[in-house]
């Protein structure tokens, strides 16, 4: 761990609410830290090919380039994760509506949301907001 991070009940990442405002732009704060969303269509120009999409957080590989398909919805689509325990789903009743919240099992960072309308082999698609993720053509 680098910085003033401190390891976490379960292995997580923590920081004070100061510390993750000095680490993060104004947006990916208010996405990742007070589970705002982003314009849909201002982050998904990721270039094409092989890459791990990491938590711009913490650094985690979250999800891989291979599982992402293109959902129309103007956020980055994945059908699954890049491993079992790389994400956590939560329950989220904002907004008058009930869905799946998805969040960096590393240091709880606000990721998007995961919905059963994806493609096989899945179902899935975890809609995420690109300004949570950092995009890694080395770490394919």
């Amino acid at each position: 761990m680098t910085d003033s991070a401190q390891q976490g009940t379960g292995g997580k990442i923590v920081r004070s609410d100061a510390e993750w405002r000095a680490r993060l732009d104004d947006l990916a704060y208010r996405v990742t830290r007070r589970h705002a969303t982003e314009r849909p269509f201002t982050h998904d120009s990721f270039p094409p090919g092989p890459a791990v999409f990491r938590c711009i957080c913490c650094d985690a590989p979250l999800f891989d380039a291979a599982h992402k398909f293109d959902s129309g919805t103007g956020w980055p689509s994945f059908w699954q994760p890049i491993a079992p325990g790389a994400v956590e789903e939560h329950e989220d009743r904002s907004w008058f509506m009930r869905r799946t919240e998805v969040r960096c099992a590393r240091c709880d960072a606000h990721l998007g949301h995961v919905f059963p309308d994806g493609p096989p082999p899945t179902g899935l698609r975890y809609c995420i907001n690109g300004v949570a993720l950092r995009h890694d053509p080395k770490g394919a």
